[in-house]
């Protein structure tokens, strides 16, 4: 279609401008007809809450997800738990009977402290392409910016492709206040400091999404998108909805 000039948007696979939704629980047959309408829209699907261990048809659901070009991991509480129970080997060899080439390393729900994970993602990065996550969910516990900003560099470094920003799926936590205020100076900082091509920022509302996408571009990468708000979230991007109207290309 060409009748409209709208911001123009990166196309798959892509790099950034990046839509990631969280599965938690999409039926099969649901998902084959949501894929088959929507997948040039989407790039990744994370089985959010550690529901990928006990997701019945998991291994359909995965291959699903590949035939369409989308990728597909594991959240990081799944990763943490495993963790907490002293079973890194175990996670690997989990993620690789089930093909998983992506590996979230987090700290979201334990105390898994900085230096650790940098050594997790020196020694997986080998074997897994990595999501590095900063903040925590327990929204009592806040970071300053400059901390933020030292972890979101240091996970990079490492050998992270792209560090999350943490929100959770109710938007109230990490870069959000409990009233799912996002927290707009610590937000400035962190774009002045990080390529935001490499952020993928935990956006589970549309005001959250729209907020990012009129701050950052059209091409931001947002997170934790519901699956039924795919076309919704590639409506914004381009301009199509009031708040997002006069959205240029960035």
């Amino acid at each position: 279609m060409s009748e409209l000039q709208l911001p123009p948007r990166t196309s798959k696979p892509r790099a950034y401008g990046i839509t990631a939704i969280t599965d938690l629980g999409v039926p099969v047959q649901s998902l084959r007809e949501l894929l088959a309408d929507f997948h040039p829209y989407l790039d990744i699907a994370k089985f959010g809450i550690g529901s990928a261990y006990v997701t019945p048809r998991l291994e359909e659901k995965i291959a699903l997800y590949r035939e369409y070009g989308v990728i597909p991991y594991f959240g990081g509480t799944l990763f943490e738990k495993f963790v907490h129970q002293s079973s890194i080997k175990e996670y690997v060899a989990y993620l690789k009977r089930n093909k998983v080439e992506w590996i979230e390393i987090s700290n979201g729900t334990i105390d898994l402290p900085l230096e650790r994970r940098v050594e997790l993602i020196r020694q997986l990065s080998g074997e897994f392409k990595v999501f590095a996550e900063v903040g925590c969910k327990d929204a009592q516990k806040v970071m300053p910016p400059s901390e933020w900003i030292h972890e979101l560099q240091s996970l990079l470094e490492a050998g992270a492709s792209y560090v999350i920003t943490e929100g959770r799926d109710s938007g109230t936590a990490g870069i959000y206040r409990t009233s799912g205020e996002i927290r707009e100076g610590l937000l400035s900082d962190i774009l002045h400091a990080i390529d935001p091509k490499r952020i993928i920022f935990e956006a589970p509302t549309p005001q959250s999404q729209m907020y990012f996408i009129n701050l950052v571009g059209p091409n931001v990468n947002l997170g934790n998108v519901a699956s039924k708000d795919i076309l919704l979230v590639e409506s914004q991007r381009v301009g199509l909805r009031y708040e997002t109207f006069f959205t240029a290309a960035k």
